[in-house]
This record gives structure tokens, C-alpha cells and sequence, in this order.
């Protein structure tokens, strides 16, 4: 599955600045960082498993997008958390406003992604 430009571009500068935590060998960043990323991954899989649900193949992308924005509510709340402490941890001299912004928008990419994936995958319609 492809990921949108927008929502690549933000995984990027993610991964990217998770990546130069790393670097600097600082453990509290290496901890957060380990978190944030098994929070973004257990997020995918569970928008993957919604995806993949067959109740799915009739909504509409509408209907969808109002689904996949209600689903996995714990996983999407620990990989906002776990960014948020992340990003915190990483770039303590920004505000946290900033951060959570960072991390909403992050959630919300994913979610676009996985509609985009399932407008441009299904069948057409008769």
C-alpha cells in the first residue's frame, strides 16, 4: 500500500528525529523513542485490521473515514501519548502545545492514509 505524500513526508521527519535520539545516546530518549515506535506500530496494524474488515467492502469513503476515526481508540491514545513524551523528551525547549499538535497531526495522517488506501483499493461500484 502506498502512503500519501503528506502522510510519508510526516513518518519520515518521525522517524528521522527518532533516528537522532538515537545518535546521541541519551537513554531517556532512547526509551521514549522505542515507545513512540511500538505506539505507531501497534496503531498500523490495528487501522491495517480495520482495513481489512469485510463488514467494510460497502461503506463509503465517508462512512469509513467516520469508522477508522473511532477505531483502535487505545492504540491511538498510546501512540499520541507516547509521541507526545517522545517529542518532550527530544526537544524539551519547545512548547508542548507544539508537540501535541506534532503528535495529533501524526494520528490524523495515519488515519487519512489508511482512507486513501481504502478509496483507492475497492471495487468500483455497479
Amino acid at each position: 500500500m502506498r502512503m500519501p505524500m503528506l502522510g510519508a513526508a510526516l513518518v519520515m521527519m518521525t522517524s528521522a528525529a527518532m533516528m537522532s535520539s538515537v545518535m546521541a545516546g541519551d537513554d531517556d530518549a532512547k526509551g521514549a523513542q522505542k515507545h513512540a515506535q511500538l505506539g505507531r506500530d501497534d496503531y498500523w496494524h490495528c487501522l491495517a485490521r480495520e482495513y481489512s474488515r469485510e463488514a467494510n467492502q460497502g461503506m463509503t469513503e465517508q462512512d469509513f473515514g467516520r469508522s477508522v476515526a473511532t477505531a483502535c481508540p487505545s492504540e491511538r491514545q498510546y501512540y499520541r501519548v507516547a509521541l507526545l513524551d517522545y517529542l518532550t523528551t527530544q526537544y524539551p525547549d519547545i512548547d508542548a502545545g507544539a508537540h501535541l499538535a506534532t503528535a495529533n497531526r501524526a494520528v490524523e495522517s495515519a488515519q487519512k492514509d489508511i482512507v486513501t488506501a481504502f478509496v483507492k483499493h475497492r471495487p468500483p461500484t455497479k
